[in-house]
C-alpha cells in the first residue's frame, strides 16, 4: 500500500518498450492508485519514451535521490483496466517474454506516441423533458417526418445524423427548430463508428440444437466456463453466436468475437450490425489505418462499442464490461502469433474469461485436436451441432479420384472437368482449390535437375508467369524468368507442379465461355477487392471459382454445388506432426463451401491414395473418428497435447553461429526431473531472409514443471553472450 505520511511522493513502476524482463521507477507526484494503467512520458537515457503506469509502490530499490519525475500524464484515454494488466503480466510470464514490450504491444500505434491524441467528435441530439412530453398532437397534422423522428428519439438516447438521416434526409432542419424551441439540445460524441442499417434483421427460427446450445452456454454467463461448440459446417454457429451476444448485451455487458482472418472481419460485422442495427460495433485488426484503429480501440475501452469483432490483437481489447468471449474457428493457425510475444490467441481468451469469471465459447467444424482433448477430459464442454440449418441442406457427398488410374491433364482429371461442365449447364458455381498460389511452385530443368532456388531461404522460387517472376513467398525476393538453365544451357525449362493461375489458365482453355474468378492473396491485394469478388460470387457473376485458402472458411455462397481439391496429398508427405490434422481440417472446410442451400454439394478429392484413412474418414464427416485415431497417435509418439513444448530458437549469419549459442543455450539450463532437453539442430527451413536458423526443444509431460524450468533458465539464457545471434522461446509452438 501507498504511504498515506503528507508530502510523501509514490514511485510508479512504468512498462516501456525494452527487451528486459523489469519495469522502471519512476517519481510519480500527485499520482493515485486510480491512475495505474495510464500512458506517461517519461525520460529514459537522452531520449524520452511513452510507458504505461503498472503500479505504485512506496519505496524504491534503487536511490530514490537518483529516480527522475514523469515528465507527462496522458489523460485523452481510459486508464488500461486492471482486469487487462493481470493478462498481460500473465502473458509475460506463461510466454516468458519481456512485460514492457508485451503491455506496448497492446496499445494501438497512435498510443505509443509521446503526443496527445485527438478524438473525432460528431453532433448528437436528445430530446430534453419538454421534448420526452411532447405527442404526437403537438406535431403538425400533415408531418410524418417530424412524427418519425419523434418516436425514435423518444428513448432518450443522443442520436448523432447518422442515425437521424436513416429516418429522414432533411432532419437538419427539425431538430434546429427543435432545439430553438427547447425541445431538443445539442452535444459532441465521439464519432460513431458505422452508420447503422435502415432496417434490422429478422431472426430465424432457431433448430432444437441450436437453441439447446444457445440454453446451455446462456445458463453459464456470469460465471466462468469454456464450451466447445463442435458444428458441421452450415450448422448455423454464427445464428449460436448472434443469440448469444444478444443475452449479452440484455445483460448491460460487451461480447467479444476472435475471427482468424481479416477477410472474415467485414462479412461477420455486416451479419452483426444488420442484427443489431444500434449497437455500435467495434472491429480491430492489423490492415486497418492508425486513425481507424484507435476510434474504435477507445469505443472499446470507453464501452460504448458493447460488440468488438476483431482477429487475434482483439484479444488484449480494453473491455470494462465484457460478458462473453468467442473464438470462431478456433482451430485455425493465424490465432498463433509469430513474432514478438509469441502467443495464441484462443488460448489467452480461455485465460482471460477464467480470470474475468465470464464464459467463453471455441466453436470450429474441426476443433483443434487441443481443445477436443480437453473436451474429452472433461475441461471443456462439448456442445454438437451435427445437422445444417437449413432443413432441405446436406452434408455434400466426398468422392475420390484415383489419379494413378485417371491422369490429370494440366492438373484436371476427365472427372473432374465433366463435373464442372454439368455445373455450367445447371448454371450452378464450382470451386477448384489449390492451396498455392502463383503459376507453379517451382520452375525446373529436367534434363539435369536444376531448379530455381531462392539465394535467401532455403525454398524454392514460385513462377508468377504473367508477371514473368520467380518470387519467394518467405522473404518476397523477386527475380526475373530465366531463358535457359544456369546449369546445363537447356532451354527447355518447365513449370513443376501447379498453382492457383496456372489452374486458372487452363479452365480458361477448357471452358472458355464461363466466367471464371481467381481468389488468392495476389488477386485481393487491392482494398476493396475481396469485397467486390464476393458481391460478384453471391449475385451469380462468376461460374468457376479458383481459390486458396481464403476461400475455405466462413463464406456461405449459395449457388456454389461442387468443390474441385486438387494436390491433397502433398500434406501426407510432410514431416511436420500437425501436418494431416491441417489437411483434414482443411479438406473439411473447403468441402463444407458446397451445397449449403437447396442444391445438393459434391466434393472431388485428387489422390494418389484414396484408400488412405484420412480420406476414408473424411468421406463419413467423422472427425471425432480422425480425432480419436490422432490422439492415440500422438499419445504413442509422445506429442502434443500428451506432452507440453517450447521452442529455442536462434538466427544468425551462419548456421554454427546459431548452433553454438544454443549448444550454451543448452549447457546452462537448470536440470530438473521431468524436463528433456533436445540437441541443437537446425531448423525445417534451415535458411531465411538472408539468416541461418537453428533450434532447441524442450519436451516435459506436464505444463507446471516445464513452466518452473523455463523460469529458471530465462536469466541464465540473458547473461549469455549472443554476439551475432538473434533468439526467442517460442512456448507452445505450433511448429518446430
Amino acid at each position: 500500500m501507498l504511504p498515506t505520511t503528507p508530502g510523501a511522493t509514490p514511485i510508479a513502476q512504468i512498462a516501456l518498450d525494452i527487451p528486459v524482463s523489469r519495469l522502471f521507477d519512476y517519481l510519480a507526484p500527485g499520482l493515485t492508485r486510480q491512475d495505474i494503467g495510464l500512458r506517461v512520458r517519461v525520460p529514459f537515457g537522452r531520449k524520452e519514451m511513452v510507458g504505461v503506469v503498472m503500479d505504485l509502490i512506496p519505496d524504491s530499490n534503487h536511490d530514490k535521490h537518483k529516480l527522475k519525475p514523469i515528465l507527462e500524464i496522458y489523460r485523452d484515454a481510459p486508464a488500461l483496466p486492471t482486469e487487462l494488466l493481470r493478462l498481460l503480466n500473465f502473458c509475460s510470464d506463461y510466454y516468458h517474454y519481456p512485460l514492457g514490450p508485451t503491455v506496448m504491444a497492446a496499445l494501438p500505434t497512435t498510443l505509443r506516441r509521446s503526443q496527445p491524441i485527438h478524438i473525432k467528435l460528431a453532433h448528437a441530439w436528445l430530446l430534453t423533458s419538454a421534448g420526452l412530453a411532447l405527442s404526437a398532437d403537438d406535431l403538425p397534422r400533415h408531418a410524418p417526418a417530424q412524427r418519425a423522428l419523434l418516436d425514435t428519439m423518444r428513448d432518450g438516447l443522443a442520436h448523432t445524423g447518422a442515425t437521424l438521416t436513416a429516418i429522414c434526409s432533411g432532419y437538419r432542419g427539425i431538430v434546429k427548430t427543435w432545439v430553438e424551441r427547447g425541445w431538443a439540445a445539442q452535444i459532441n460524441l465521439p464519432a460513431r463508428l458505422h452508420a447503422p442499417p435502415v432496417a434490422a434483421d429478422t431472426a430465424p427460427q432457431l433448430t432444437p440444437a441450436q437453441q439447446d446450445a444457445v440454453t446451455r452456454i446462456n445458463a453459464a454467463f456470469t460465471n466462468y466456463q469454456a464450451f466447445l461448440l463442435h458444428g458441421i459446417t452450415g450448422s448455423g454457429k454464427t445464428e449460436v453466436y448472434l443469440h448469444l451476444v444478444a443475452s449479452a448485451l440484455e445483460r448491460g455487458g460487451q461480447a467479444l468475437l476472435l475471427v482468424p482472418e481479416i477477410n472474415l472481419t467485414p462479412q461477420l460485422t455486416g451479419v452483426f450490425r444488420a442484427r443489431f442495427p444500434h449497437i455500435e460495433i467495434a472491429t480491430l485488426h492489423s490492415g486497418m489505418a492508425e486513425g481507424e484503429r484507435l476510434a474504435h480501440w477507445l469505443a472499446a475501452a470507453e464501452g460504448r462499442a458493447r460488440i468488438v469483432l476483431g482477429t487475434r490483437l482483439a484479444v488484449f481489447a480494453p473491455l470494462p464490461h465484457l460478458a462473453l468471449i468467442i473464438v470462431d474457428e478456433e482451430h485455425d493457425s493465424s490465432f498463433h502469433q509469430q513474432d514478438g510475444l509469441r502467443y495464441a490467441a484462443r488460448d489467452v481468451a480461455v485465460v482471460r474469461a477464467q480470470q474475468q469469471g465470464v464464459p467463453v465459447v471455441l466453436g470450429s467444424a474441426t476443433p483443434a485436436l487441443e481443445s477436443w482433448h480437453n473436451a474429452q477430459n472433461g475441461r471443456y464442454t462439448l456442445i454438437r451441432l451435427d445437422q445444417r440449418a437449413i432443413a432441405s441442406a446436406r452434408l455434400p457427398v466426398i468422392n475420390l479420384i484415383d489419379t494413378r488410374s485417371s491422369k490429370p491433364e494440366e492438373g484436371l482429371s476427365a472427372a473432374l472437368l465433366a463435373a464442372i461442365r454439368s455445373r455450367l449447364a445447371a448454371g450452378q458455381q464450382s470451386l477448384i482449390f489449390v492451396n498455392r498460389r502463383g503459376y507453379s511452385p517451382a520452375l525446373m530443368c529436367f534434363e539435369c535437375g536444376w531448379g530455381a532456388a531462392c539465394a535467401r531461404c532455403s525454398a524454392k522460387l514460385v513462377l508468377h508467369l504473367r508477371d514473368r517472376q520467380l518470387r519467394c513467398h518467405h522473404c518476397g525476393h523477386v527475380e526475373s524468368v530465366v531463358h535457359a538453365c544456369p546449369a546445363c544451357g537447356n532451354i527447355d525449362l518447365k513449370p513443376g507442379g501447379f498453382g492457383t493461375q496456372r489452374i486458372e489458365d487452363a479452365l480458361t482453355r477448357h471452358f472458355p465461355e464461363a466466367r471464371i474468378l481467381r481468389v488468392d492473396r495476389d488477386s485481393t491485394r487491392k482494398k476493396h477487392s475481396w469485397p467486390d469478388m464476393q458481391r460478384a460470387i453471391h449475385k451469380g457473376e462468376a461460374d468457376i471459382l479458383v481459390g486458396t485458402q481464403l476461400l475455405a472458411k466462413g463464406h456461405d455462397f449459395p449457388k456454389l454445388t461442387l468443390v474441385g481439391v486438387i494436390n491433397a496429398d502433398s500434406a501426407l508427405y510432410s514431416p511436420d506432426f500437425r501436418a494431416t490434422e491441417r489437411l483434414f481440417a482443411q479438406l473439411m472446410q473447403v468441402g463444407g463451401r458446397a451445397g449449403r442451400a437447396s442444391e445438393a454439394g459434391e466434393v472431388l478429392i485428387q489422390t494418389q491414395f484414396p484408400d488412405h484413412h484420412l480420406y476414408r474418414l473424411l468421406q463419413r464427416h467423422d472427425y471425432a473418428g480422425f480425432a480419436a485415431s490422432l490422439l492415440a497417435e500422438r499419445a504413442a509418439a509422445g506429442f502434443p497435447p500428451f506432452v507440453h513444448q517450447a521452442v529455442l530458437r536462434a538466427e544468425a549469419g551462419k548456421l554454427d553461429t546459431a548452433l553454438a549459442f544454443l549448444h550454451q543455450a543448452q549447457g546452462a539450463a537448470p536440470h530438473m526431473a521431468g524436463i528433456t532437453l533436445f540437441d541443437p539442430t537446425q531448423a525445417s527451413m534451415a535458411r531465411k531472409a538472408g539468416v541461418e536458423r537453428a533450434l532447441l526443444l524442450v519436451q516435459s509431460p506436464a505444463r507446471k514443471p516445464l513452466q518452473a524450468f523455463l523460469s529458471a533458465w530465462m536469466p541464465q539464457l540473458y547473461a549469455l553472450k549472443a554476439n551475432n545471434v538473434r533468439w526467442n522461446l517460442d512456448v507452445d509452438p505450433l511448429e518446430i
